[in-house]
């Protein structure tokens, strides 16, 4: 198996750089165009510990918190602000958190880093939390919910629904990659931070976390795989996962629909719990 090849997803999707360009641009017209936010607020020392804050119109429902991808070495919370839009729409807060990046730091420490964020925005608006990665930011917010606890009990309480899309869920492959170069994944690191070797937390087991895993059917299969092995892995502990191959939909562009408010993927994310 080429694992480099496996993993690279601008090499087949037609016009990547057009979307990878064009993010950043969305997103900055976006935040000059919503009037309620709150940008740069700090959760730790480092310069790349800040998150931005939309809010709705009106009492926010709750909290949406969206974890970037970028494979933990690329982009930060101004390239995606746009995504906010139709969770915003539903009358719920969203927060977009930058992070550490490889090889500055480990892909542990990026794990607590996406700990603290949470914990942080937590903090500014009352009501259930619904966390949402993309990527590399599906393996993060499933990483919340698994393994040894990296957030407080009082918090894991609040999270009600939890969606990664096109995820990568086992950090094994990666070892095998030239991105690894970069990533220095060890064995230890893969074994205790791949949510898909990891025992889901009491809350997720007995129902009350929603899990949600969301994938474009035109992804790469290693992609497809990722998304199937965790359903498969937390699914024989008895979690109900739920699982969706997007038809249409490539690694880059199966994220735009967290612009519709009337979309399929909003509703899942949102577990149709609070959506009129």
């Amino acid at each position: 198996m080429d694992f480099d090849d496996a993993y690279a997803n601008i090499a087949h999707i037609p016009g990547a750089d057009r979307f990878v360009l064009g993010w950043p641009e969305k997103a900055a017209a976006f935040r000059d165009s919503w009037p309620q936010k709150e940008l740069d607020i700090a959760y730790g020392d480092d310069p790349r510990h800040c998150f931005d804050l939309f809010f709705p119109t009106g009492q926010a429902r709750g909290l949406v918190i969206f974890i970037h991808g970028g494979y933990w070495r690329a982009f930060n919370k101004d390239d995606w602000s746009h995504l906010a839009a139709g969770a915003l729409a539903h009358g719920f807060a969203v927060a977009v958190p930058s992070y550490r990046l490889a090889p500055l730091a480990a892909l542990n420490e990026i794990c607590r880093d996406v700990a603290a964020a949470v914990k942080v925005a937590a903090d500014y608006i009352d009501g259930p939390l619904h966390l949402v990665g993309h990527s590399a930011g599906g393996h993060l917010v499933t990483r919340l919910i698994s393994g040894t606890p990296l957030l407080a009990p009082e918090l894991i309480k609040r999270i009600v629904a939890v969606t990664s899309i096109s995820g990568v869920h086992d950090l094994r492959p990666l070892l095998f990659t030239r991105l690894n170069d970069l990533l220095a994944i060890t064995d230890c690191i893969a074994t205790k931070e791949s949510p898909t070797l990891l025992m889901p937390l009491p809350s997720v087991r007995g129902g009350q976390i929603a899990v949600s895993l969301w994938v474009g059917a035109e992804e790469r299969p290693e992609f497809r795989r990722q998304t199937d092995l965790l359903a498969l892995s937390w699914g024989g502990l008895g979690v109900p996962v739920a699982v969706e191959h997007e038809k249409g939909r490539h690694h880059f562009n199966v994220i735009d629909e967290l612009e519709n408010p009337d979309g399929n993927l909003i509703g899942v994310i949102l577990e149709n719990r609070n959506v009129n």
